[in-house]
């Protein structure tokens, strides 16, 4: 085999290693980035979410004269959006969820975006003046009120 010959055959080869070293570089940096990405918007559709049953409480609350209690209470906030003749007229401007294609439902209101859509968690503290609440989502620490302090209350942890 001549000079020639063997430097072509190295330089294709090279080549090819070098078009695979180059595609798995690009992925093994644009991959994890893209999963980071998709992670912070799913944290943003949590914290919406809980923002708009934290919306939901102040207004039953307002109707109600006190938060629904925590046994059944979230259970008690959907029946009150779907029973509620304002809640039902207004619920789509009220209540509009983060992506513009979907329609304001409130059965899924108080689930989690986030796989496997757990159901949020929710106690009340009727023992102090005012009432308060917390509100917390099940998979991360993100939370809503606080069970001890009144200046906590309707106050979101990552504000």
């Amino acid at each position: 085999m001549d000079i020639e010959k063997r430097n072509r055959i190295l330089s294709i080869v090279l080549a090819i290693v070098i078009i695979v070293l180059g595609y798995w570089l690009y992925h093994s940096i644009v991959d994890p980035y893209e999963e980071v990405i998709e992670r912070e918007q799913m944290t943003e559709q949590v914290r919406h979410r809980m923002g708009l049953v934290r919306d939901a409480l102040v207004q039953y609350e307002q109707d109600k004269d006190n938060f629904p209690p925590t046994e059944g209470g979230l259970d008690t906030l959907v029946s009150y959006l779907k029973t509620d003749s304002l809640m039902v007229a207004n619920g789509d401007s009220l209540f509009a969820p983060a992506d513009p294609n979907k329609s304001f439902n409130p059965d899924s209101l108080i689930y989690s975006p986030r796989p496997p859509h757990k159901k949020f968690e929710y106690a009340l503290n009727d023992t102090l003046r005012p009432n308060i609440y917390l509100l917390e989502d099940p998979d991360t620490e993100d939370r809503i009120g606080s069970l001890e302090k009144t200046t906590e209350l309707n106050a979101a942890s990552w504000k």
